[in-house]
Order: structure tokens, then C-alpha cells, then sequence
């Protein structure tokens, strides 16, 4: 095991310093490969083995889970492969078929938004509290960019810069792409011109925008705590995550007649498949419509 163990270290590190994946992606591929390592116990890694493992991990995870773990795997061995560190691949006599399941985005309603925002917003005027007016800025921050909650809390003022009421994103994305996001929102605009009046001084110390009470960069579950309050306040029932304004983000914009091509942009999409998932929300919300305002939906005939 010490080996193979010694082997997963080394990729980790290629990972980091040559291939450049981000924290997050390397603390994934470091937790799947070392629970693989424990599983294969010292043994040589064959089709056998493999297969074993891929049938515990259908048996213990959900299907996006286990196959995100086995893609990291065989990412692992194809390095070694690449670097001929293996006489033979493992994977390359294994057929890996895993059924996943359509799992759609979930949207949050126009009103759900509106009530948020409000409740924030008004508790901001009711009392002048600024780390409201941090929590202001976190959820409209969401909402009008589209912003991944792990972009959101790498901002710095290198990255967002506003002149008047066009605000500037340089956002770093997924495998280190970056993308510019312009907007205009003299609300938005406003709020934040405020915000980093009254966080000068904790921005400097930090080098984030988004901070904590102790001046360290804002956390992402801090973020999802946020989003809980403010939905529990405005006695929004539906449970609400950071990734879920995202959705809404890029479906608000396909209703409204986005080219799908630039709300991948606006995304930071690699691929344009992702984006298109999108498009069968937006059918189930053309099919609402239809129901609600055609006149057929009105008229009942004796049949």
C-alpha cells in the first residue's frame, strides 16, 4: 500500500504545481484517491480490483458521487500511464457504465428572490448594521452575476471594480479560466460603493472583498449560512443554496431571450452542453405560460 500511497502523494503534487488545479479540485481528488488506496489494502491494482471497488462505491454513494470518485481514479492511473510508471492500466480492460440520473436545475421563484432581498434590505435600513450590509452585497452579488459561491469569496478589488453604475467581474473559474462580467446596476452599484466605504480597512487587511468578523476572507459555508437566515426571515420555505441563484441567473436570462452561446460566457462554461440544460427548464416554464394565459387553458368543451 505504502507504494501506491506514495504514488497518490506524487500525482497530488503534479496536480498542484504542474497541472495547477484549484484547492477544492485537489482536496477531491486527495480524499478519492486515499479512500481508494485503503480499499485496495496493499494489493495490486487489477481489473478485479477495480471492479470491486466500483461496485462498493455504487452501493454506498449516489451515482453522480461514485462516478466523480472513479474519474479520479482513472485520472490517477493515466498520469502514471502517461509518465510510465505502469506496465499495463488497469482501466483499460475495465468497462465502467453508470447510469446517472437527469438531475435538472432547481430554480428559485421570482417572489422567493424578491422577499430575500426585501427582508435584507429593509433589516439594512431598520438598523444600520454593516455586517447586514455585507450580507446585502453576498446575496445580490449572487443573484444579479451568476457567480459560482467559490468566486464569489475569491474576490479582491483587483477583480471587482465599479465605475458608476457598470460594475467589472474578473472572475477565476473552474480549472483556472478567467472571464469578465460586466453589468450595469445602479442598485447593485451603490450598495457596494457603500460596502467598501464602510470595509475599507478590513478589505486591506484581508485582500478580499468578502469578509468575517475577523477579517479573514468570507468561508463558502458562511456564505450558505447567510442564504439560510435571510430565506428563514423572510419565511421562504423552499431550502435555497448559492448554486440555486445561479440557476435562476442563467434561466432568467434564456426566458428573456439570451443566446445560449453567451450565457455560456457569462457562466464560464467549458462546454456548451452544460449550458443547455437550461433550455428544457425554460420549456417547462414556456409550458406554464402557455397554460396560464392561452385561452384553450379556459375553454371546456363536452367530449
Amino acid at each position: 500500500m505504502k507504494e501506491l500511497t506514495d504514488q497518490i502523494e506524487q500525482y497530488l503534487v503534479i496536480c498542484k504545481k504542474e497541472k495547477r488545479l484549484s484547492k477544492d479540485t485537489l482536496k477531491a481528488y486527495g480524499t478519492d484517491l486515499k479512500q481508494f488506496a485503503c480499499f485496495a489494502a496493499g494489493r495490486e491494482v487489477d481489473k478485479e480490483i477495480l471492479s470491486q471497488y466500483l461496485q462498493l462505491l455504487n452501493s454506498e454513494f449516489a451515482p453522480r458521487s461514485a462516478k466523480r470518485k472513479m474519474a479520479s481514479i482513472r485520472a490517477f492511473f493515466r498520469e502514471l500511464e502517461y509518465r510510465e510508471q505502469l506496465a499495463s492500466n488497469p482501466f483499460d480492460k475495465l468497462r465502467v457504465r453508470m447510469q446517472m440520473p437527469k438531475q435538472l436545475p432547481r430554480i428559485i421563484p421570482e417572489e422567493s428572490v424578491q422577499a430575500i432581498l426585501r427582508k435584507v434590505y429593509s433589516l439594512y435600513q431598520q438598523k444600520k448594521d454593516r455586517w447586514i450590509l455585507r450580507d446585502i452585497v453576498v446575496i445580490d452579488l449572487l443573484f444579479s452575476t451568476g457567480i459560482r459561491v467559490s468566486e464569489l469569496c475569491k474576490l479582491t478589488p483587483e477583480t471587482l471594480t465599479f465605475s458608476g453604475n457598470e460594475l467589472c467581474l474578473l472572475i477565476s473559474g473552474k480549472g483556472n479560466r478567467e472571464r469578465i462580467l460586466k453589468i450595469r446596476a445602479p442598485g447593485l452599484a451603490a450598495v457596494l460603493e457603500q460596502y467598501r466605504t464602510e470595509f475599507a480597512e478590513d478589505i486591506l487587511s484581508g485582500g478580499f472583498i468578502l469578509v468575517n468578523q475577523n477579517r479573514l476572507p468570507l468561508a463558502t459555508q458562511s456564505v450558505r449560512r447567510i442564504i439560510k437566515k435571510y430565506a428563514e426571515l423572510a419565511n421562504v420555505e423552499q431550502h435555497i443554496t448559492p448554486h440555486m441563484f445561479r440557476h435562476t441567473f442563467a434561466t432568467s436570462l434564456l426566458e428573456a431571450g439570451l443566446d445560449t452561446r453567451y450565457i455560456q460566457s457569462l457562466l464560464g462554461h467549458s462546454s456548451i452542453s452544460t449550458t443547455q440544460i437550461y433550455t428544457y427548464v425554460s420549456a417547462q416554464r414556456q409550458a406554464d405560460l402557455l397554460s396560464e394565459k392561452h385561452p384553450r387553458s379556459r375553454m371546456t368543451f363536452e367530449f
